[in-house]
Parts: C-alpha cells; structure tokens; sequence
C-alpha cells in the first residue's frame, strides 16, 4: 500500500519524462504505476555473519513489462563492508531484446530518528555544481545549469532549510555531479547536530536527485509513527542522462549480454 516509495529499488527506468507507451508523467518517476518497487524480490542468498555480511535481492521483469522491451534480470546487493559502512550494488542484464535501464535506490533519511521531526535542520553538501533545468511540469529541457547563485548550491555544507520556500514541495532537483563517472567518489555529506550524526554517500554514477519529501502527507511508519512533509529525505543517484533528457539516450540502453551497474557506498560517524 506503499505510494511514496520507502527504500524501494526503483526501474526499469526512474525520473520524470513526457507521457510515453509505457507510464504517464506523474508516475515515470518511480518507473511506472507497476514498477520495480512494486514487485515482489526473492533472496536469492544471503549470509548473516562474518566480515562482509551480505543479502542479495533478484527480480525478473519480463519482455514487455511497463511496455519496455526484452526480459531483464535484476540484482540488488546489500553488504555491510566496514564499521558503519553499507554497500548497495544494483545490477542488470539484458536478455534478448536492448533496453533503457536507469535503476534508483529510494530510501528516505532522517538522521534525526524517524520519528524525531523534519529534516529541515539538518545540513547537506551536494558536490554537484549543475543541475539539470525542468518546465513547469517539472519535465527535463536538456539544458544544465550552473547552482552558483541559486538556491540549489549546497556546494558548501549548510542547513536543507535554506531557500526551502522557494522550491515547489521542497528540493527535487537533478545535480550533475562532480568528478569522473563510473569511479566512486563522495558525492553528499549530510550531518545532524542534535544526535551528531553524520552521512557520506559516494556513487559511481553522473547525477543526483535530491528531494526533500515536501510532498509527503499523513503517512502512517513505524511502529506507530507519522510522516509528514519533510519528514525524510532521498538521495538519489542515477544517470544524469535520464534527468536531462525526455528520450532515451545510448548512455541508458542496455544490450543483449551487457550489463548495468550502480553502486552507492553509505558511511555512517559522529561528528563532535
């Protein structure tokens, strides 16, 4: 009964394009009314001891599924590969047909505690220093422009709340990421003060969406718990090919025997 997505592996393709065969506009975001995130996974192994504690998700999403070509065969690992540090790699295969394969990890963060209030406070650096421009109806144009001087540069770490008002339902942008794609490097810093916690996200990949959760409403959660607006944050990391576009580019298209892989690196700390 989920609508908002909660830590769901979102695809075959996530962001938000023109109304296509396959989804409309307002649900393309999240892959599609059917999407990945409404699948059922199966573990496929697991191991819950040792150094590197792991889980690994599979799903097969058949040829025509959501209207999109060709079968594919998912993979979502989860590891534990340090002190405080989490792993996630997702992966697919193209069977026999090519596909547009753009995979997103959905998970809302509140260091806070999750049912401690807003994310409002907290303080986030996004080392992306363009963001890729939308119409009206929030649909990509192709252009990227510069943070600098906007109320999207988080270049410098400083409070979420900064300019919130002047963003429809909070921050839900599309950042072109600095430094290489396809090598890891850390991409977001974000801290609490009151608990003094502290997140670092490094990724692999070329783009960021970063949404604030201003659209959440009453949304009952844990053990009791409700979410309202603001009351999470998500971090996420995809190909910025699929923010800046409304068609599908190379970069997306998986072929027959190639394979796509995503991989995010979460470090959890205390900060003084």
């Amino acid at each position: 009964n989920d609508t908002v997505f909660f830590g769901a592996t979102v695809g075959r393709v996530a962001n938000r394009r023109e109304k296509t065969v396959a989804n409309d506009a307002k649900n393309t975001i999240q892959g599609g009314k059917k999407g990945f995130g409404h699948a059922i996974w199966r573990v496929a192994k697991h191991r819950y001891n040792g150094k590197k504690p792991y889980i690994v998700f599979t799903y097969t999403s058949p040829d025509g599924d959501q209207g999109f070509p060709g079968g594919l065969d998912v993979t979502a690992t989860y590891t534990l590969v340090g002190e405080n540090q989490l792993q996630l790699v997702m992966e697919a295969k193209a069977r026999e047909k090519a596909t547009p394969v753009n995979l997103v990890h959905h998970s809302y963060w509140n260091l806070g505690g999750h049912s401690n209030g807003d994310i409002l406070s907290e303080e986030i650096q996004i080392l992306g220093s363009g963001y890729a421009h939308v119409d009206d109806n929030l649909i990509p144009t192709g252009k990227i422009l510069s943070v600098k001087g906007t109320s999207y540069d988080f270049l410098k770490l400083r409070p979420i709340k900064d300019n919130i008002n002047e963003i429809k339902l909070g921050h839900g942008i599309n950042y072109c990421l600095d430094g290489v794609t396809n090598q890891m490097r850390k991409v977001v810093v974000l801290v609490d003060k009151k608990s003094k916690r502290k997140m670092e996200l490094s990724t692999d990949q070329s783009g960021l969406k970063f949404y604030t959760g201003g659209s959440l409403k009453t949304m009952k959660g844990k053990n009791g718990s409700v979410y309202k607006a603001y009351s999470g944050l998500c971090l996420e990391t995809q190909s910025l090919s699929s923010a800046i576009s409304n068609q599908y580019l190379p970069s997306q298209i998986v072929k027959p025997g190639g394979k796509y892989k995503h991989t995010l690196l979460f470090k959890f700390s205390i900060v003084p």
